[in-house]
């Protein structure tokens, strides 16, 4: 496998659809600028569909992918090692904050695990059927994964993308469920970015302690030690210093965009694996959202290298995809404004001809037309 094919393989959103619902907006009775980004939203949304009027977004989906990190056994987490099947177990039950905004929202929620530390007992069948691995490996003194493991978990990606798009989704809200997640992402930011540990390491979702910040600093430092030698093949990038779940979802993300079918992108996790697929193909960002600002400081910067403006900034720091989800309603609205407002009614050339001429009022108009 080579990840480098995807760059000829992807190609950019429709430049002329764009055009044409640029066109079309500006002919509305709103006039172009009041709505602010959700003129933009519509816009790219046509140029994704390759619709003038855009279509309503009528099958989101949210997808999360599932793993456990070896590098929390560091305690560089809010939460104990090992503890992912919790979330998901969560997530399942209806009990977080994603399950309830999907339930509100009305959108279906799935959840591959790709590499969850459990007896797969404890969860259902459908999650854990796609595993690569029990866990991956502590990344500041081994690899992730094997490099088989990692193609694997990049196909897995891949497949549960062409389910989607296979399905009739017409827009992903992308998010992970992970122990030590953010971890390994801020080592793939930090190593793509060419900055230090220090400038990427954040509190992570559940929030962490200034002793704790200092351990996940100095795991990222000697991970990146370790990412640094293989900068240059994306596939043994992600088997040193990634995992099953961030391998997946980088994969997801190429045939995502493969596809042409778009993508909102959540936290630091999501936006890492952002990166490493526009390493692979450079085309792919355009068809991604950022659904929100995570505080996360390797999510900024991964973001900034990609030119892509979070839609949202509410301080919501959860994970789970949950910033991304509150996202999606937005999304929506653009696309109902950009497609069910109505167009001016243009002048014709008898209306211009009965306009009062300078001086005149409409009174000595109607006069002149009676003689």
């Amino acid at each position: 496998m080579n990840l480098d094919d995807f760059s000829d393989l992807i190609e950019r959103p429709d430049g002329g659809v764009r055009r044409d619902a640029e066109e079309r907006r500006e002919r509305l009775i709103v006039p172009p600028g009041a709505l602010g980004r959700l003129d933009e939203l519509g816009e790219w949304l046509s140029a994704a569909q390759q619709s003038v009027p855009v279509k309503a977004v009528e099958q989101p989906r949210v997808v999360l992918f599932a793993a456990d990190h070896g590098v929390a056994e560091l305690d560089v987490s809010g939460r104990a090692a090992g503890t992912t099947h919790e979330l998901v177990r969560a997530a399942l039950d209806g009990a977080s904050p994603v399950a309830v905004l999907a339930r509100r929202f009305a959108v279906p929620l799935r959840i591959v695990d790709a590499g969850i530390d459990c007896d797969p007992e404890l969860l259902p069948e459908s999650v854990v059927r796609h595993r690569v691995r029990r866990g991956s490996g502590r990344i500041d003194i081994e690899d992730a994964l094997t490099a088989e493991e990692t193609e694997r978990a990049v196909r897995l990606g891949m497949a549960i993308a062409d389910e989607e798009a296979d399905s009739g989704t017409d827009l992903v809200v992308l998010g992970d469920l992970s122990v030590g997640g953010t971890t390994a992402a801020a080592t793939l930011v930090a190593a793509l970015c060419g900055t230090d540990a220090s400038v990427v390491t954040g509190r992570g979702g559940a929030g962490i302690d200034d002793l704790a910040w200092m351990r996940k600093c100095a795991a990222i430092r000697d991970a990146l030690r370790r990412a640094r030698p293989v900068l240059g093949d994306q596939l043994e990038l992600l088997a040193t210093v990634g995992g099953a779940d961030l391998a997946a979802m980088t994969g997801f993300l190429l045939q995502s965009a493969l596809r042409r079918m778009p993508v909102i992108l959540d936290g630091v996790v999501g936006a890492a694996c952002a990166l490493v697929a526009q390493r692979a193909a450079f085309r792919a960002p355009d068809w991604w959202l950022a659904g929100q600002v995570s505080g996360e400081p390797a999510q900024s910067k991964a973001l900034d290298r990609m030119a892509l403006t979070p839609l949202l900034d509410h301080g919501v720091t959860v994970g789970e995809g949950t910033g991304a989800l509150l996202a999606l309603p937005l999304v929506q609205a653009a696309a109902a404004l950009a497609a069910e407002l109505p167009e001016r009614t243009p002048v014709t050339a008898d209306e211009d001809a009965e306009e009062p001429a300078e001086g005149q009022d409409a009174d000595d108009v109607k006069v002149l037309d009676a003689t």
